[in-house]
């Protein structure tokens, strides 16, 4: 229709009056929350959700547009609108909002039947639109995706890197909204970081639309109609609305002041707050209600990614033979790419880097599959959070570059995809001092203890070729978060005591399972990735000696073999020994399950205990005790 009716418009207003008093309710109620931006934003999102398909009564359904609303704070706005929406009652948003054991948190989260994204970490939100709208091209689905965005948040530098991004891609179907009220936590938004939004964004490649009054509902309207029917300078580029909007906009106190960005009315505002809305003021029943009643809303779940994947035919790499466990990665992917891209079918495998495709070998399914291989240029913060939202959208995701970025760098990034309960399977090479002369700046050695604190991810560091391979296999058709880390070196492959392969075509990779090397009665080592090679030449050195100490390859860190590190310690020794710092990784892991054991052999954790230098590999571990040398030694000291 060319314009909203008089009707049309009465109907708005009534919904905005709801709208409103529930922002006031809730968050005055709950005594904190951010009213001013959520009223900055009303017209927005009522307006949205007049407009976008969607369905109530099935959250997930395959077909519903995608809104992303990356300014998280504005979750009484957010959850008021969904309540107009049919999503769930007024009542539930008023007294649950910010309450313990309730869905309403106060940043956004996807337990709320409609909510998209967890988001609150400013400047994520475009980066899981990008892969929304990615996912409809691939999919061939129409749905549009929408992100919200405040402009305070235009400072942070991820939005340009999916800005970037959604250009390459010709995210035609994607299209961001700024809250353009001016205002941030701290003020005017000019003068704690000057920036031109509408010129950043135009000088990306989007097309810019300016909405001079997002408050008004016929402006509105016609802002969104154009955006949406394609009516742009470029209708095959995404486009972007700069909407001119007023903190706090409809309650006299709030209105242009930044204090409201972030703190709810008194009980001597809320007289004036509902005379401004036009509502009976009603708090008093909703702050009893509140005290007596937990709301009907309960905890909204999507149903885990499900796949169908064909992991082939493992490799196996000949007792003689010396690679990298970065090459076992990338012909295991690879195979993947063979047996399942080019197959009819719904679900795909995507792999995806950051200008580091030969480093972490990605090459061969770059190959084999280019359409399903994603080059995401030097911006790992956006690529980590595409990489999550596209593991929710039916595809199977492999993110890999260098532990330093993949980890260290993007933490946050990883935390908030634990949190969005997504499916990606995280690969990073090029972890611990094995980086060698690369130096302390990319030498990783804290991949194991940031990633075993997020909740919903396994950890799995492989000691060779074969086991990498059998890894791979493992988690490629497997729904949830998994982490995978291996160095830069080539190592000889593990061989049991007759000289065989030890990880051979019948050996099946199990979580929570430790591999028995080498059998010990007088201690045992316990060693991941390359430092399983180095225990394995201590164990060499040591029964020269008259030592009877085994072999422990711990390759699943989390979750842990805690039964089998209790027969360990059944001997009384125990040593552990990683590539990483020593007082966080899977020595702690060990300690832990020792503990809760009640079991206390002589123990010993050898790791990292200071960044290390440049040089090779072989010197660095030497000169922080880590070698077959150092491991050797300490099991001798510890015995007497």
């Amino acid at each position: 229709q060319p314009d909203l009716t008089p009707e049309q418009i009465d109907e708005l207003n009534e919904t905005w009056k709801h709208f409103a008093s529930t922002v006031i309710y809730s968050t005055s109620a709950a005594a904190s929350g951010h009213p001013g931006g959520s009223l900055s934003c009303a017209q927005l999102l009522l307006m949205l959700y007049s407009i976008m398909k969607y369905d109530p009564s099935d959250p997930s359904h395959p077909d519903r547009d995608r809104l992303v609303v990356s300014n998280g704070h504005i979750s009484p706005g957010v959850y008021s609108a969904l309540s107009e929406a049919g999503f769930f009652p007024a009542e539930d948003v008023i007294i649950g909002f910010r309450r313990a054991g309730t869905p309403f948190a106060g940043h956004i989260e996807s337990v709320v039947p409609g909510v998209e994204w967890n988001t609150g970490n400013l400047g994520q939100g475009l980066s899981a639109g990008c892969a929304s709208a990615l996912a409809a091209k691939y999919k061939k689905k129409s749905y549009r995706t929408i992100v919200l965005m405040g402009d305070g948040e235009q400072q942070k530098g991820q939005i340009s890197e999916a800005r970037r991004f959604a250009m390459k891609y010709g995210l035609d179907n994607l299209f961001g909204i700024v809250d353009y009220n001016k205002l941030q936590i701290g003020g005017d938004i000019t003068k704690i970081m000057p920036q031109n939004i509408r010129e950043e964004w135009l000088s990306s490649g989007w097309n810019v639309i300016e909405l001079e009054d997002g408050h008004d509902w016929q402006k509105v309207f016609a802002a969104f109609k154009k955006m949406f029917s394609g009516k742009v300078d470029n209708p095959t580029r995404p486009t972007m609305l700069l909407s001119h909007n007023t903190m706090g906009k409809g309650v006299s106190f709030m209105e242009g002041d930044a204090k409201y960005h972030g703190s709810a009315a008194s009980s001597e505002q809320l007289k004036t707050a509902l005379e401004d809305i036009g509502v009976e003021n009603e708090f008093d029943f909703f702050a009893d209600l509140r005290k007596k009643k937990m709301p009907k809303t309960k905890d909204y779940h999507r149903e885990p990614a499900k796949f169908r994947i064909d992991t082939g035919e493992p490799r196996v790499y000949a007792a003689d033979e010396k690679t990298d466990n970065r090459s076992g990665y990338g012909n295991a992917l690879a195979d993947l790419a063979r047996l399942n891209n080019a197959k009819d079918g719904n679900t795909k495998i995507f792999a995806m880097t950051c200008d580091l495709e030969g480093s972490v070998k990605m090459n061969a399914f770059e190959k084999e599959s280019p359409d399903y291989f994603i080059e995401n240029g030097i911006q790992e913060h956006h690529a980590a959070t595409f990489a999550g939202r596209l593991s929710t959208e039916g595809f199977q995701v492999f993110f890999s570059t260098f532990g330093v970025f993949g980890v260290a760098e993007t933490y946050n990034q990883e935390r908030l995809n634990d949190i969005n309960h997504t499916n990606i399977k995280l690969v990073c090479t090029h972890v611990g001092l094995d980086v060698g002369e690369d130096g302390p700046t990319h030498q990783n050695i804290d991949y194991i203890g940031l990633i075993t604190g997020l909740f919903n991810f396994s950890v799995f560091v492989p000691a060779d070729a074969n086991q990498t391979d059998r890894v791979i296999r493992y988690i490629a058709d497997k729904s949830g978060n998994y982490f995978v880390a291996m160095g830069r070196s080539k190592m000889n492959m593990i061989l049991d005591e007759n000289g065989k392969v030890f990880f051979d075509k019948d050996y099946k990779f199990q979580p929570g399972r430790g591999e028995v090397l080498r059998e010990g009665k007088d201690g045992y080592v316990i060693a991941i990735g390359p430092m399983v090679h180095e225990a394995m030449r201590a164990h060499d050195s040591l029964e020269k000696q008259g030592m009877s100490v085994g072999v422990i390859n711990m390759c699943s860190v989390k979750p842990l073999d805690a039964e089998l590190v209790g027969r360990a310690a059944d001997t009384g020794l125990i040593v552990t020994v990683e590539d990483h710092n020593a007082h966080t990784g899977m020595g702690s892991l060990v300690a832990n399950a020792l503990v809760d054991a009640g079991k206390a052999p002589k123990f010993r954790k050898l790791g990292v205990t200071k960044y290390g230098g440049s040089g090779k590999p072989a010197d660095l571990y030497k000169m922080q005790g880590m070698d077959a040398d150092g491991i050797a030694a300490t099991v001798l000291e510890l015995s007497k």
